[in-house]
């Protein structure tokens, strides 16, 4: 993140080449005390938004996004 805390457009431009539309991922860790997702389940990327967040259709059937520098995901 930038000193005024937004994530550079270098970041972001890194995380969509990191993970396009089909890469399959698997969750980490989620700092959100309200979601149903745990370490482990797996989902398949829907898109990068213009901040940083990675939509995920996960398996179960969430549609929650992980935000970058907060949640942490994985490549499979």
């Amino acid at each position: 993140m930038s000193a005024r805390g937004f994530t550079s457009k270098e970041t972001i431009l890194r995380i969509k080449e990191q993970y396009p539309p089909g890469t399959r991922v698997e969750l980490i860790c989620m700092d959100d005390p309200y979601s149903k997702l745990k370490p482990g389940d797996q989902g398949t990327v829907s898109f990068v938004d213009d901040i940083g967040t990675v939509h995920i259709n996960w398996d179960c059937g969430s549609s929650l996004g992980v935000a970058y520098g907060i949640d942490v995901i994985r490549k499979l």
